[in-house]
């Protein structure tokens, strides 16, 4: 649940009373953000299938090597005895295994409000947001390139739904320069939220100044932002088989920081890599490999995440496809793999569908259950992504985000006392009666069961009086009652007024543009 957007009005007004108490439905929310997954990982490979494709992705890298963009990079990699022929890197199996002793099985990245810190560990669940989208989407506006507006929009969205455990650039701000708009995008994510925070990796300008601006706005000592994880950056590589320089570039400048990096391969199988799901899955391990060796070796400890994102695609019109079963069949893949180095690691929900409908839900609840059976430590793309990650959709996010909280409801704890089993209560209904109003029922029916955020559950007759309203319709008026009546954390405005003045002098220098 959000923190009760749909009675978000008479939530303001108990909180002008003074009030300390939750109400009852944000209690429930409370429960999502801090989740372990229930479920015992499932395999698709055996043991020695594993241990090959491992094998093979060391092979590529000793081998076939890695085409890497950045000088400092290919230095860095030189100096720990990898083989530099021109912008071709080959990397011994001694220089990865030492790397992978060196990375740090469960770290914790901070957030302004300490109840919003999420630990990344094997086993913990974590879900983000749709991210990296070009253009945002609603039934009211349309489909449209993004803005400052929509980001904004979005960073209140994934701060209202506490199943949202981080902030994604959710939509690209186009409407702001792109070397002065990691100063908007920061300022909201600070200014209207209080979760962990994302940083993009585009040049190391950028990322210095963002976290400055990190620091600047929670009022951090250096010493304190080097100690702890306050930042995230997403680093994909170029598949097959090549990292380019801001990427390499991020790598480095997170490791140095110790900051949070997710190395992703974006292998999609057909195009990018071998049309096999073993094939895709063993360029995605070596690539992955390559980058948390570089991060390592930047900085040994430094926290990286294993990550998997990969699927194939349609072989007639070789658009990407997400939801189907060889992208489960790789999350399970990437899931087995990840428990072989021991590390945390990120999978991917998501929608190739181009609106809100039953294609698009069902390649996301597909995408979302391949994340929970390859027990993946975070599910990117969790709710809102459309089109490949095109568009963010606003009654997509809604309407997903019903899937990621009934999920969320299976990590709970299923209690099986006496008490719960409630023999009294079957001893009190009598053969052919109803346990409506039971002592048992009456004790426990306020908090029983999962109340729909979106879903529809009256008859007929009642749902066609109201109006007839789809779940796409009803989604809407959700997002736009949650912005309508939306209050950013008690400090943002604060922690605002601390950017102002860098962002002026350095908007005044001229900004940071991107590393091509």
């Amino acid at each position: 649940m959000p923190n009760d957007p749909t009675s978000a009005k008479p939530r303001r007004k108990s909180r002008r009373r003074g009030r300390t108490s939750v109400p009852e439905s944000s209690q429930r929310s409370l429960r999502y953000r801090h989740l372990k997954n229930p479920f015992t990982p499932q395999p698709i490979f055996s043991d020695d299938e594993v241990a090959n494709i491992h094998a093979t992705a060391l092979r590529v890298l000793e081998e076939l090597g890695v085409k890497i963009l950045l000088d400092e990079a290919r230095d860095i990699f030189a100096a720990a005895g990898a083989t530099v022929q021109d912008d071709m890197v080959f990397i011994g199996r001694d220089i990865v295994e030492a790397a992978l002793e060196t990375a740090p099985r469960s770290f914790t990245q901070n957030a302004s409000n300490p109840d919003h810190a999420v630990t990344f560990e094997p086993g913990a669940l974590v879900f983000k947001p749709g991210a990296g989208c070009p253009n945002a989407s609603d039934r009211g506006r349309g489909r449209r390139p993004g803005t400052l507006e929509a980001f904004r929009e979005t960073v209140k969205l994934c701060q209202s739904f506490d199943v949202i455990h981080g902030f994604s650039p959710c939509v690209e701000p186009q409407d702001v320069p792109v070397h002065l708009r990691h100063y908007a995008t920061m300022t909201a994510q600070l200014e209207l939220g209080d979760k962990t925070l994302f940083v993009y990796s585009r040049g190391r300008g950028q990322v210095e100044q963002g976290f400055d601006m990190i620091r600047l706005a929670l009022d951090l000592s250096d010493e304190e932002f080097d100690s702890q994880i306050w930042a995230a950056t997403n680093i994909n590589t170029n598949s097959p088989r090549m990292l380019d320089r801001p990427m390499a570039q991020g790598i480095i400048d997170f490791a140095r920081a110790n900051q949070m990096l997710i190395i992703t391969p974006f292998c999609l199988a057909g195009a990018m890599a071998p049309v096999t799901v073993a094939g895709a899955l063993t360029l995605q391990h070596a690539e992955a490999l390559m980058g948390i060796t570089l991060a390592q070796l930047a900085r040994p400890g430094a926290p990286v995440t294993y990550g998997g994102f990969s699927s194939n695609v349609d072989m007639r019109s070789g658009s990407p496809a997400f939801g189907t079963p060889e992208h489960v069949k790789m999350q399970l893949g990437s899931g087995q793999l990840a428990r072989l180095l021991g590390l945390p690691w990120r999978s991917a929900a998501g929608s190739a569908s181009v609106t809100t409908d039953m294609q698009g839900a069902g390649e996301n609840d597909m995408g979302l259950w391949g994340c929970l059976m390859s027990q993946a430590t975070i599910c990117v793309h969790s709710a809102g992504w459309l089109e490949g990650g095109l568009s963010f959709g606003y009654e997509k996010f809604i309407n997903d985000l019903e899937v990621v909280q009934s999920l969320a409801e299976l990590c709970q704890p299923t209690d099986g006392s006496s008490a719960e089993i409630g023999f009294d209560a079957l001893a009190e209904v009598q053969p052919g009666g109803h346990f409506f109003a039971a002592a048992h029922t009456m004790e426990r029916y306020r908090d029983a069961f999962y109340p729909p955020l979106v879903a529809n559950l009256d008859n007929f007759g009642t749902w066609e009086a109201a109006g007839a309203a789809d779940s796409a319709t009803r989604a809407t008026a959700i997002w736009q009652g949650v912005l309508d009546t939306f209050e950013p954390p008690a400090k943002g405005a604060e922690r605002a007024a601390r950017l102002a003045d860098y962002i002026d002098r350095g908007t005044a220098a001229g900004g940071a543009p991107p590393l091509d």
